[in-house]
């Protein structure tokens, strides 16, 4: 085989040409289907990359390659790597997120098969499978936090650095629209008991747009953190809320130490630059236009 058609062989397993010459590198994206995937695939997909989504179920997305399996359990895992330059690993199983509020049980376990489990056996394929970079997505704050979500979130974060890929990590603070259920969970009572802590959550478009920077940039480790424009305290994002969904309703402060072991942590890195209240405005006017 001459050197050409060796170098040709090499980039074609690593995702960056095919038959008919050069072509963007192929991005494999775990968690393509959550909020924050669904923000960071049109992105790869404007900047010209191909890209393949990693979910149980396919959608009807004609731009993106779909591989079918499971994070929790590896099926399908090693097929969906076949050619992949690049991971972004925005995966991850919160039930907290989910229902969109913290429930006596939150306070004593959380699922690790995806965040643990899962972030292991990717990693381990990701290496077999030559993967060039594997940017993970992980949480700002975790060492403070005291919920069993966050020390599976750190646990799995450890993974990723004492691999031997080359990989990045971005935490990012909390999500706008994780800030917006929580508030709307408890929007039926009289009295909101919240904690004065300062913090600056973040729009997963803002997170997307940097996470799309930062895995083509060439660098790799620990990347600075990302979040939102806005530093105020729980209290006021709260009464920001009330105000744009016409509420009325009272606030009992609750301590700061308590608002950072709850996760209401800030970042001290990039900002993003849509606020909350602009991000509440667009919410507003969607609802309307719907």
């Amino acid at each position: 085989m001459s050197h050409a058609s060796r170098t040709q062989t090499v980039l074609c397993e690593r995702g960056l040409f095919s038959k008919g010459g050069f072509q963007m590198s192929l991005i494999l994206v775990t968690g393509g289907t959550g909020h924050l995937g669904r923000d960071i695939v049109p992105r790869l997909l404007k900047a010209g990359h191909r890209v393949r989504i990693f979910a149980r179920a396919p959608r009807p997305e004609i731009q993106v390659e779909w591989a079918v399996g499971d994070l929790a359990t590896g099926k399908g895992l090693r097929a969906a790597l076949q050619g992949v330059h690049t991971v972004i690993n925005a995966a991850t199983d919160s039930p907290i997120a989910r229902r969109g509020g913290v429930r006596p049980l939150d306070f004593v376990r959380s699922p690790s098969a995806v965040d643990v489990e899962g972030t292991g056996r990717l990693i381990d394929l990701c290496h077999e499978a030559s993967v060039q970079h594997f940017l993970h997505v992980s949480i700002v704050g975790l060492e403070e936090a005291m919920l069993p979500y966050a020390k599976i979130k750190l646990a799995g974060e450890k993974l990723v650095r004492n691999s031997p890929l080359p990989w990045s990590v971005v935490r990012a603070t909390p999500f706008y629209y994780l800030l917006e259920k929580t508030f709307a969970g408890v929007a039926p009572l009289p009295v909101w008991p919240l904690p004065r802590t300062p913090f600056n959550p973040v729009d997963t478009a803002d997170v997307a747009d940097y996470l799309v920077r930062c895995a083509f940039d060439g660098a790799r480790g620990e990347r600075a953190e990302i979040g939102g424009p806005d530093d105020l305290s729980c209290i006021e994002f709260a009464r920001q809320y009330q105000k744009a969904r016409h509420l009325r309703r009272a606030i009992v402060p609750l301590s700061e130490h308590l608002g950072r072991r709850m996760g209401f942590i800030g970042g001290n890195g990039v900002r993003g630059t849509l606020s909350w209240a602009e991000w509440l405005d667009r919410g507003a006017a969607a609802a309307v236009a719907a």
